[in-house]
């Protein structure tokens, strides 16, 4: 256990003095200490967590008041200071995650009253769409988080208030999001706002005319093919996982298991040591968008794949995921944005990444060369596990021989 002995050698003792947040420096380290984090890391966060206090006491915050709205408030005032200084963006990065664990630390008597009037909103709004909706964990928060895009774009930290909602407001913000979104993902945002609406109504609030504003965003998928990657692109691709070490072999089945089963990114995250049955090669998906538990075929090349970094490559953890991070925080799984981020680095080593990003390409490849190898829509839609066939419809367009077996002739071409 770590006593004031082992926090100074961290930092300064004189400093926790009259720092509001010294009574929890102790079990703050303790608890970095125990994830594994390395002592460089551990001294850096407490000095954030530090300058953190000296920036409460002079702005006369108290310990019941800190919520994430509090800390956006600092890191702001810290942008300005880093604008006219030599700090660097990685400090404002280093004090943005030590903050973030803090909150995990403070008293729990201040648990409820952390919460700021945006996030409450957001919690009720979560329990609505998991409860009454029956839409997966993901889901609910990709539609939260453009919830919450829109109500601080409106409100900044002030309680939501329905009736305060103008259609201009919803305008300018989709004018915001434009800026750097594309049409597709602005589609989803509008589809987010809509359960929003549809979720306050049964709250009371008159939202008809508020919904009606939120626009139809054009959008032309359908008429170009699905973005897939050659055959050549694949071997490519695989190819650029370096299988000698931990981190290697770990990223190379998870892109064994988006290539081939063509799981969702969110799907990996959650698979355990449990979900794949070796002998009769099957492995069991439970946290999909339908929450249904579903068993797909386990391909050898996916087996063996998993099957390395399980005997040579995973770390000793007492974690029962199967794919954990060989990093701080250790006994946890990989979430999204680490498996994207993997798929990423491996698309540039390949000299791929002006072409494709992100992980739904693999999945769209895994469909397209199901398809090139004669697998029916209605077995493409069960692998990708789709509930309508309207949404695997998309993948007959790339079989461009069978589209011209079955094409009428030009009026006007020779055939005619």
């Amino acid at each position: 256990m770590f006593t004031k002995a082992h926090l100074a050698d961290l930092t300064h003792l004189d400093s926790l003095v009259d720092n509001p947040l010294g009574s929890i420096a102790i079990p703050y380290v303790e608890a970095l200490n125990a994830q594994h984090y390395a002592r460089y890391t551990i001294e850096r966060y407490v000095n954030c967590v530090i300058h953190f206090g000296c920036w409460l006491n002079a702005e006369d915050v108290g310990l019941q008041s800190i919520n994430q709205a509090v800390i956006h408030r600092y890191l702001h005032d810290l942008l300005l200071v880093t604008s006219a200084s030599a700090i660097s963006s990685d400090s404002i990065k280093m004090d943005r995650a030590a903050l973030k664990h803090l909150l995990t630390f403070l008293p729990q008597q201040y648990s409820v009253i952390t919460k700021s009037p945006i996030e409450a909103e957001l919690e009720r709004f979560t329990d609505y769409l998991l409860n009454i909706c029956g839409m997966s964990p993901q889901t609910c928060v990709n539609r939260c988080q453009h919830v919450g895009a829109f109500l601080r774009h409106r409100f900044c930290s002030e309680a939501p208030v329905i009736a305060q909602i103008t259609g201009a407001d919803i305008d300018a913000f989709f004018q915001h999001m434009a800026l750097r979104w594309r049409p597709a993902s602005l589609e989803v945002v509008g589809a987010s706002l809509r359960s929003y609406l549809r979720f306050c109504a049964l709250q009371g609030e008159p939202t008809t005319v508020l919904s009606a504003f939120i626009p139809r965003i054009a959008s032309w998928s359908p008429a170009t093919l699905p973005k897939v990657l050659s055959d050549t692109q694949v071997d490519a691709f695989l190819k650029a996982f370096d299988c000698t070490y931990g981190v290697g072999m770990r990223d190379y089945a998870i892109a064994r298991c988006l290539l081939d089963i063509g799981l969702r990114g969110h799907e990996v995250t959650y698979l355990k040591l449990d979900s794949v049955d070796w002998r009769n090669a099957t492995l069991t998906i439970s946290s999909n968008k339908s929450k249904r538990v579903q068993q797909l075929p386990l391909p050898v090349s996916t087996g063996q794949a998993i099957a390395q970094y399980l005997f040579k490559g995973r770390p000793l953890t007492s974690s029962r995921i199967l794919f954990v991070r060989h990093r701080a925080p250790f006994d946890q799984p990989l979430f999204v944005p680490a498996i994207r981020n993997a798929m990423n680095r491996a698309f540039t080593r390949c000299g791929l990444r002006n072409q494709f990003c992100n992980t739904h390409v693999l999945r769209s490849t895994t469909a397209t060369r199901l398809q090139k190898a004669g697998a029916s829509i209605k077995e493409i839609a069960d692998l990708l596990r789709h509930q309508s066939l309207d949404t695997a419809k998309t993948y007959a367009r790339v079989d461009l021989e069978r589209l011209r077996a079955v094409a009428l002739p030009w009026p006007g071409s020779s055939n005619f």
